[in-house]
């Protein structure tokens, strides 16, 4: 999960339109009516357009502030069309969306907390996307894929609920690693829907400000914390185990009516490598249990399918892009093989017998991978 992810779940911030100061700047002409450019400080965010025609939309978003950032476009109901986190200070990323006609927000989230700071826009024009029908049956099979996931984690995760209820410390921790494995692998689908994510995978540190941790504080990482640190059972975590099935259940229910594109497809590749890089690579996700390993295996394979299933069109729109995403997930599968008894184990390694060379290492492939998997939603709309 992310760093900090806000109540109405806008998470993050970076980039994105600024009409809340009234601040617009020129639409680069050469990049044409599909591009917004969006120019993101510690207070504000600028945009050079407040309506733009429906279809494959680009945000060229510049990070001036002294801040991480992040850019989203929302739904008005705060659902997830696209973002792009961990914008750094001084640097430039480019998102291309597919939208439908229609009103959105965009939002920044200087130091990736709160609500952000809001713009509305519009898509205009009534005409659909026109797709090569493969992206179509893409779009279907990852639908697909998700709901499986889910489908996967209930059971998995009534058990460790389970043991948690019956007051099994050794039996909780020895399910708690398997029950996420399936939300790791689709989170960017789970965190589309703006208010799922809070319940069931914060840190304590992601909690907004003035929420108590002894009373908003749920999920799995509130139980992973009494399971490794605590090391006791009592009768909240007994209900925090039942509050965290009934959630697990309400994603379950909505993952077949999430919105995909193949565009939110690969954005979403891109993010959950933004997860490993953020999160499990640094050791802060599983601190209490150390099984961070396991998280960003789940996260690579869910990357992964995304772009197997792209990858017919993607590799006629740009083969070399291919050549090297396949080397370098090749790559890091092999190094994280490392880390396991076999390639069908999810036995792996504690991360903190990890050693600072090694997690080196591990950083240096993720980011590897990560650049290219960036260019991947441009090369299937091209």
């Amino acid at each position: 999960m992310r760093p900090a992810r806000p109540a109405s779940v806008v998470i993050a911030a970076a980039a994105a339109l600024a009409a809340v100061t009234g601040c617009t700047e020129k639409s680069d002409a050469k990049d044409g009516d599909h591009v917004i450019n969006v120019t993101a400080t510690d207070d504000k965010c600028q945009v050079s357009k407040k309506e733009f025609p429906a279809g494959h939309v680009e945000l060229a978003v510049e990070n001036k502030g002294s801040k991480v950032t992040e850019v989203y476009v929302l739904f008005p109901d705060d659902r997830v069309v696209t973002e792009r986190e961990n914008i750094g200070p001084g640097t430039k990323q480019r998102v291309t969306a597919e939208v439908k006609a229609g009103d959105y927000q965009i939002a920044c989230k200087p130091g990736m907390k709160g609500d952000g700071i809001r713009q509305a826009v519009k898509a205009t024009g009534g005409k659909a996307v026109k797709r090569d029908p493969r992206l179509d049956k893409a779009v279907a099979a990852y639908r697909a894929y998700a709901q499986a996931q889910a489908d996967e984690t209930l059971p998995k995760a009534e058990a460790f609920a389970e043991a948690v209820k019956d007051g099994d410390l050794e039996a909780a921790k020895k399910a708690y690693a398997p029950s996420r494995i399936g939300w790791e692998r689709t989170e960017p689908v789970a965190e589309s829907f703006g208010d799922i994510d809070p319940k069931v995978d914060v840190r304590e540190d992601g909690l907004e400000d003035g929420q108590d941790p002894a009373t908003d504080w749920t999920g799995w990482h509130r139980l992973e914390k009494a399971l490794w640190q605590d090391k006791k059972i009592g009768t909240r975590e007994k209900e925090l185990a039942d509050l965290l099935i009934k959630d697990l259940k309400d994603w379950q229910s909505r993952v077949g009516k999430a919105e995909i594109t193949p565009t939110s497809m690969a954005n979403g590749a891109k993010e959950l490598l933004d997860e490993v890089a953020t999160g499990k690579v640094t050791g802060e996700e599983e601190r209490y249990s150390h099984t961070d390993l396991v998280d960003f295996k789940a996260n690579v394979e869910g990357a992964q399918k995304s772009y197997d299933l792209l990858k017919p069109v993607a590799k006629e729109n740009d083969a070399a892009l291919v050549t090297e995403l396949d080397e370098q997930f090749a790559a890091l599968d092999k190094l994280l093989d490392q880390y396991r008894p076999s390639t069908t184990s999810y036995d792996f390694t504690s991360y903190d017998k990890v050693g600072k060379a090694d997690r080196k290492e591990l950083s240096d492939a993720v980011n590897a991978l990560a650049e290219p998997l960036s260019k991947l939603a441009a090369a299937v709309v091209k």
